[in-house]
């Protein structure tokens, strides 16, 4: 941070300002310019100091010259982080991966026969909410902890990691014991008690951004797990609430590359919510990995027709297998080839 005095400034002024520095535990260091002083502020910088230093006498403007995201920043972390899941499956890195399964778990059925089609078309994680945040509370909410055993069950007999929503204090635990990764959803993404009860766990956390979040919210969100002590955080564009109604959301490609360049955390995308649509979706994940997603999160549905949950969005397992043919020659053009799906469990989990 750096602080303006201004021409007119006197001494006293900017001595108040270094013994004030000096009384939370900070450095001051003064550079004299030619028309101008500036004092350089080192240290533990918090967010609300440069409100408070900007109504101090003698001073024109402070300026932020480092990131207020320390941990998530490449700043002070310049390679980039693997996140590290069970069966092999890595999400960062040069080799991007597939998230996939059902939106919503509905029955053992309708659930095996999406994970049983994504794990046969090249997914590597498979997906599926057993806790539902809907808008309506007349709307499907999930099976809740029978769904998660069910996800669980699924994941073991196909060898596959595991990763579903997690959405209240309550339920982290719970949660827990049968996910691998916990997803923090868009709604939750700045419900910070979650975001340090979550990092406790010591599991995996994959961080979507919030439906009107900008990127500088969405990087301080993942600061919080970081700061708790957990390291593997990965986040995911899902887009953004604009003006435009023709999609869903705006899937917001620019945010995939920027925060690539910002932060050393991978990044993965989600064209089902980013449009709402299931023919974009194909289109969309494409662009994702052109512009240096480390994975893709899509939806996939047995019958989408008679989904109970986003339905609209969701691919055919056949469709499914499709979007890989094409996206795998995609990431091989581009020099970043998915990476391998890990083989079959010997003996499947009864």
């Amino acid at each position: 941070m750096i602080v303006v005095m201004n021409m007119r400034r006197t001494e006293a002024q900017r001595d108040a300002i270094l013994l004030r520095l000096q009384a939370i535990g900070l450095r001051g260091q003064e550079i004299e310019g030619v028309a101008r002083t500036v004092i350089a502020v080192l240290g533990n910088v918090y967010p609300e100091l440069r409100d408070e230093l900007s109504t101090m006498k003698g001073v024109d403007e402070v300026l932020r010259i480092s990131k207020p995201y320390k941990l998530a920043s490449r700043e002070v972390h310049q390679d980039d982080t693997i996140v590290t899941l069970p069966y092999g499956v890595n999400v960062g890195g040069k080799r991007p991966v597939m998230i996939a399964g059902p939106c919503a778990i509905e029955t053992e059925e309708q659930l095996w026969a999406a994970a049983k089609g994504v794990r046969d078309g090249g997914a590597h994680i498979l997906r599926g909410g057993a806790f539902k945040p809907r808008s309506s509370p007349y709307s499907f909410q999930g099976l809740g902890v029978p769904g998660l055993k069910m996800l669980r069950n699924a994941g073991d007999r196909l060898g596959m990691p595991v990763i579903t929503e997690l959405l209240s204090v309550r339920d982290v635990d719970v949660v827990a014991q049968y996910a691998d990764v916990l997803q923090i959803g868009a709604r939750n993404t700045q419900n910070f008690v979650l975001l340090e009860e979550a990092a406790k766990t010591g599991k995996p956390i994959m961080l979507k951004r919030a439906i009107a979040g900008t990127i500088e919210e969405w990087l301080l969100a993942a600061e919080y797990i970081l700061n708790a002590g957990n390291s593997q955080v990965f986040l995911c564009e899902r887009g953004i609430r604009t003006f435009e109604t023709a999609t869903r959301n705006t899937l917001d490609l620019n945010a995939i590359a920027l925060v690539k360049r910002l932060s050393h955390l991978p990044v993965v995308c989600d064209p089902s919510h980013g449009t709402g649509k299931w023919y974009l979706v194909r289109p969309l994940c494409m662009a994702s990995l052109a512009v240096g997603a480390d994975g893709l999160m899509v939806e996939v549905h047995p019958s989408p027709d008679h989904a109970l949950s986003d339905g609209a969005q969701s691919l055919t397992p056949g469709n499914f297998a499709s979007l890989m043919h094409e996206a795998s020659m995609l990431a091989t053009a581009v020099g970043r080839p998915f990476a391998p799906v890990p083989p079959p469990v010997a003996q499947p989990v009864a």
